[in-house]
């Protein structure tokens, strides 16, 4: 069992920076790849990032390549999303995600955070 807990979220300006962090409880952190959601409100849930067990491995939606960079601190069970240059169209919940395997697909993640807030003014 793995508990997520996500915190960072605010109010930033249009090219401003944020970074969430995602604390997880237990002891198997370390062998969970980590994905990384948004939603904005009506829309579907999407893919932002993901980054393997070890950290040597980074998937990145189109949208946010080159703008926000997901890492891992597996002594500190926290998983972290920089996010650099944003948009208003940045603007959604996000939420950090574990798997037993890296992928862009929400069904195959077993634990979710409950999510945080970000929110980018023009």
């Amino acid at each position: 069992q793995v508990q997520l807990v996500e915190s960072g979220g605010g109010l930033v300006q249009a090219g401003g920076s944020l970074r969430l962090s995602c604390a997880a409880s237990g002891r198997t952190f370390s062998t969970y790849a980590m994905g990384w959601f948004r939603q904005a409100p009506a829309k579907e849930r999407e893919f932002v990032a993901a980054i393997n067990w070890s950290g040597d491995r980074r998937y990145y939606a189109d949208s946010v390549e080159g703008r926000f960079t997901t890492s891992r601190d597996n002594a500190k069970n926290t998983v972290y999303l920089r996010m650099n240059s944003l948009k208003p169209e940045d603007t959604a919940v996000y939420y950090c995600a574990a798997a037993a395997a890296v992928t862009s697909v929400a069904q195959t993640y077993d634990y979710w955070g409950q999510g945080t807030q970000v929110t980018v003014s023009s």
